[in-house]
């Protein structure tokens, strides 16, 4: 055997034996036994990347153990590939995730979307900011980018603001307003009275 056969082997061997692990975690990930799911969640962060999209879809089982158990698994892969010095492992995990953005439930996407705000730079914040326009996950998307720092952020945002509808342009205000930019109106409603007060005289 060649030497380019012999790495090309080798290559193939390694995504065979990477695919097969992540088969097997999430088959643990679903197993009714929770002597077998609890380690198979809580040691998850080896699975990396190739992880994500298949533990995204346990995470809609109908069994609410399975889908906690998978959102958990997804937790640690990204907690563990937001290390220090582990810039690659991050940005792998980070593009599977915004493919998640795209496809997703909605409850999926919000978590997707909060994982990101942990690990993800300025290169997720165009796929975050598609979200602000989603009513189910809009909240989500702008707290989660309230996360990053930079001028991206701030200008998806901005621009979110200009056209977002009326009752959610006071929370894109407030997301804003702590970024350092000072609005006109949609004053902030955690100052707006719950209920009738009187003034005593």
């Amino acid at each position: 055997m060649g030497i380019l056969a012999g790495a090309t082997s080798a290559v193939l061997s390694a995504v065979g034996q990477g695919a097969e692990a992540v088969n097997d975690l999430v088959a643990r990930i679903r197993s009714k036994d929770d002597s077998i799911r609890g380690p198979a969640w809580q040691t998850a962060e080896s699975a990396g990347a190739p992880a994500v999209r298949p533990l995204a879809e346990a995470m809609t089982d109908p069994d609410f153990e399975t889908a906690r158990a998978a959102k958990r698994a997804l937790y640690r892969i990204v907690r563990h590939a937001g290390r220090p010095g582990a810039k690659h492992e991050a940005e792998a995990v980070t593009g599977e995730l915004v493919l998640i953005l795209g496809s997703a439930p909605a409850r999926v996407r919000c978590e997707a979307v909060w994982m990101l705000s942990e690990i993800a730079g300025d290169s997720a914040v165009a796929a975050m900011a598609t979200l602000l326009a989603d009513p189910e996950v809009r909240e989500d998307a702008r707290c989660a980018l309230m996360r990053l720092s930079g001028r991206k952020a701030t200008s998806a945002l901005k621009s979110a603001f200009a056209n977002a509808p009326e009752d959610f342009k006071y929370a894109l205000a407030e997301a804003l307003r702590e970024r350092g930019i000072k609005l006109n109106g949609y004053p902030s409603q955690k100052l707006v009275p719950s209920r009738k007060t009187t003034v005593l005289t």
